[in-house]
C-alpha cells in the first residue's frame, strides 16, 4: 500500500512538527514527506532536517503563487497538509487543490479566541485576561476564513485563577503533544480509507 505523504506547514520553533514527524516515523500508512515554512530561520526547519525530512521555504510571495506551491507539493507527492503553528492564511488555490485535506491546530477552544491576531501567546494572554476556568486545543479543517473551518476535535484542560499566561500555554501545549498526532492520524484514516 502506498503511504500517505503529508506536508507540515510551520512558522516557528516546531515542537508540534517534530512531534508529528516522530509519531509517524514508524507508521505503515503515513510519511512526513515535507516541512514548509514561511520563515527561512524557523527552528522547525532545523528539527525537520535533523529527523531526515525534506524542507522548503515559502515566503508570502511564493506561498501565494500557485506556480511555486503546486509543483512543490506535487514533487513530494503530497496528499495531505497539516498546519502546525503556521501563521499566514493559506491561499484559496491550495484549499481548492486539497479539499478537506488541510487541518490546523489552534491553541484555544474555538470559536473563542480565534481569528486575526489570535496566535501563540496572544491567545493565552486573552484567555487569562478573560478569567476563563478552562482552555484547550482545537483541530479544524482549513477554509479561506481564519480559524473558521469545521471543528474536528477539541481537548480541554482546567485552569486555576493563579495560572499565568505561561502556565496556560504549558497546560495547553501538553494537550497538543498528547493529542494532535492522533487526531491527524484519525482524519487521514477516515479520508483515505473510504
Amino acid at each position: 500500500m502506498n503511504k500517505i505523504n503529508i506536508a507540515i506547514f510551520v512558522s516557528g520553533s516546531g515542537t508540534n512538527c517534530e512531534n508529528l514527524i516522530k509519531y509517524f516515523s514508524c507508521s505503515a500508512r503515513v510519511r512526513s514527506a515535507l516541512v514548509v515554512s514561511n520563515k527561512a530561520d524557523a527552528l522547525a526547519l532545523e528539527r525537520a532536517k535533523r529527523l531526515g525530512v525534506a524542507t522548503a521555504v515559502a515566503p508570502k510571495t511564493q506561498l501565494n503563487n500557485p506556480n511555486f506551491m503546486l509543483p512543490l507539493l506535487k514533487e513530494y507527492k503530497i496528499d495531505f497538509i497539516v498546519l502546525a503553528g503556521f501563521l499566514p492564511l493559506v491561499p484559496t488555490f491550495l484549499i481548492e487543490a486539497f479539499p478537506k485535506k488541510i487541518v490546523n491546530i489552534h491553541p484555544a477552544l474555538l470559536p473563542k479566541y480565534g481569528g486575526k491576531g489570535m496566535w501563540g501567546h496572544h491567545v493565552h494572554e486573552a484567555v487569562k485576561a478573560a478569567g476563563e476556568t478552562e482552555t484547550g486545543m482545537t483541530v479544524h479543517y482549513v477554509t479561506p476564513v481564519c480559524d473558521s473551518g469545521e471543528i474536528i476535535a477539541q481537548y480541554r484542560t482546567p485552569l486555576s485563577p493563579d495560572d499565568t499566561a505561561d502556565d496556560i500555554a504549558a497546560k495547553e501545549h501538553e494537550l497538543e503533544m498528547k493529542y494532535f498526532p492522533r487526531v491527524v492520524e484519525q482524519v487521514i484514516n477516515e479520508t483515505f480509507l473510504k
